[in-house]
């Protein structure tokens, strides 16, 4: 079963009018993971798709979404794939391959259908793309290790980045997760922009008694989104992101836009902070 949802760009002047349901109707993502359904949703911030699929023992295959106006979802797409249950099976162009968890599949422009199935969780990620790059398969081992922050700044955290241009070959999507050691609940300040690309985030490893608090909004004018596990929520260009936990957390970032430079940033002020 495949359930669809579009999300519409708004301007910074009318998401700061917004209230608490309006800022989670634009930008939170809820109720993502359901068992034997494919569920997506089309941001038209850089065109990013978000989503997953819970294949729960059985199949699933995503193929036509009418929202992408082609006759299959990776004609003129790239996507990333990452697991964050069991191991699971994912197949594609007549390959089948073994997720593991925390694992992150790259697809590649012009795949055709992708089929789920077994017992893995799986978060999908898709951005348009120009030319078609091998898919693969990146393991933990595989992906590259960023270690920051420290204890005494509740930042000790590490990234690891698995679609990034010192790994593998992407059109424009770069995507990978950071983790928290315990004790450590910040990500990251100062705060930053990147104008040139969006950005969208899944919070997951998050207690069920546990939230995160996701910031948002523009310097001076900051928002926040509560969020539980395996909830998701969209960044737009314009919007800082960082967030606090009440305990210890996951999130996947990706992102889309103009540049996949990791590092192309626009440092903010904490005194500029609002």
């Amino acid at each position: 079963m495949l359930k669809t949802e579009t999300r519409y760009a708004i301007d910074p002047a009318t998401a700061k009018t917004l209230d608490t349901e309006g800022l989670r109707a634009h930008f939170h993502v809820g109720d993502l993971f359901a068992e034997g359904e494919v569920r997506l949703v089309y941001s038209h911030y850089d065109r990013l798709i978000l989503g997953s699929a819970v294949p729960a023992g059985g199949t699933l295959t995503l193929d036509k979404v009418a929202e992408t106006g082609t006759d299959s979802i990776l004609d003129r797409r790239e996507m990333g794939v990452l697991n964050i249950g069991e191991t699971g099976t994912v197949s594609v162009g007549g390959e089948a391959h073994s997720v593991g968890s925390g694992e992150i599949l790259y697809i590649g422009m012009g795949s055709g259908a992708i089929e789920f199935s077994g017992a893995g969780r799986f978060y999908i990620l898709s951005a348009p793309a120009h030319r078609a790059c091998p898919t693969r398969l990146v393991t933990v081992e595989q992906a590259r290790r960023v270690e920051l922050g420290s204890r005494e700044t509740a930042n000790e955290r590490v990234i690891i980045q698995f679609l990034h241009p010192e790994v593998i070959d992407t059109c424009q999507l770069v995507m990978g997760y950071t983790q928290f050691q315990p004790g450590s609940l910040w990500n990251t300040m100062p705060a930053h922009l990147h104008d040139r690309r969006m950005e969208a985030y899944l919070y997951f490893d998050v207690g069920a008694d546990q939230r995160v608090f996701h910031f948002m909004g523009q310097p001076d004018e900051t928002r926040h989104i509560v969020m539980a596990n395996e909830e998701a929520v969209i960044s737009p260009p314009w919007s800082i992101h960082c967030g606090a936990g009440t305990g210890a957390y996951t999130f996947c970032w990706a992102m889309a836009g103009d540049n996949v430079d990791f590092t192309d940033m626009d440092m903010v002020d904490m005194g500029a902070l609002r």
